[in-house]
């Protein structure tokens, strides 16, 4: 034992490689043998062809269902946007006790599950839940159908991912050198004209990130659409769900899971030729 211990100290490069080498077994395990398994039965469930990834391509109900996938994350993406970049500012421009409450009021989403969280939207927006009795109660005798609609899974979706577009940007916001801003504002730039050509090209890489973070996790997501979304607006992952779960057609099902993974990784591609994936993460 202590000549091998000798032998390894002599070749420190392999350190890094043995450290790595559990993660590595269990990525191989419990990731990269069910992914090869979910290829090989894309393409011979029920029999050895590629039609399966044909009726996926040219299908017209599955051309719907992934463009009402992209529309989807889409409009969640812009949505996380819209209200994680003010709240970001805010923390950024507010004391650091202040800051530290509301990133413990973001973060405190994470210790809760999808699941439980997924429920209680659709209690809120049940027919018997606050927000029907409010819309009633100021004189609205028929309220809208607020449950099992895009609306519904849109809305949950953006709290779910929310705390992820938040922490992106407000991270970014941090790194911000003031000698910046107060080189712009001493150079005649105010109000918008500062926060349009200094500040939002400054925060642009947080965007991004978030970004793209919410939207490939977005393009994935199952169990929220499936419980408040309504069925004529499908997204991918509740597709393959009903593939197999209720017409056992697993190479139906397996066929479009590749898909959905050769998209994202095109996405995080092109992510990583413009940005780089390291950058991704802070």
């Amino acid at each position: 034992m202590g000549a091998t211990i000798a032998k390894l100290a002599e070749r420190p490069n392999l350190w890094p490689w043995l450290l790595l080498t559990p993660l590595a077994i269990y990525l191989a395990i419990f990731f990269l043998v069910p992914l090869v398994n979910v290829a090989i039965m894309s393409v011979t469930e029920p029999r050895l062809t590629l039609a399966n990834y044909e009726r996926v391509l040219v299908g017209a109900l599955y051309q719907r269902v992934f463009l009402n996938t992209f529309l989807t994350a889409g409009l969640v993406t812009l949505a996380c946007l819209l209200v994680a970049y003010p709240l970001a500012y805010l923390m950024n421009h507010s004391s650091q006790r202040t800051a530290m409450m509301i990133l413990l009021l973001v973060t405190m989403s994470f210790w809760t599950s999808f699941l439980v969280r997924t429920y209680a939207w659709m209690v809120l927006l049940g027919n018997n839940g606050p927000i029907i009795a409010f819309i009633k109660a100021i004189g609205i005798e028929i309220p809208p159908q607020l449950l099992f609609t895009r609306f519904s899974s849109t809305l949950a979706m953006v709290h779910i991912l929310a705390p992820y577009m938040i922490m992106n940007i407000y991270s970014v916001m941090r790194k911000i050198d003031p000698v910046l801003i107060r080189s712009a504002e001493s150079l005649g730039a105010r109000g918008f004209a500062l926060f349009r050509h200094v500040y939002l090209p400054l925060t642009a890489p947080g965007i991004a990130n978030g970004c793209v973070l919410v939207f490939v996790i977005c393009l994935g997501f199952y169990v929220t659409p499936v419980l408040l979304g309504s069925p004529r607006e499908q997204m991918i992952a509740g597709l393959i769900g009903t593939q197999i779960e209720e017409f056992l057609a697993f190479g139906m099902g397996s066929a479009m899971a590749m898909v959905l993974l050769a998209v994202t990784l095109a996405i995080l591609a092109i992510y990583h030729r413009r940005f780089g994936l390291d950058k991704l993460w802070g």
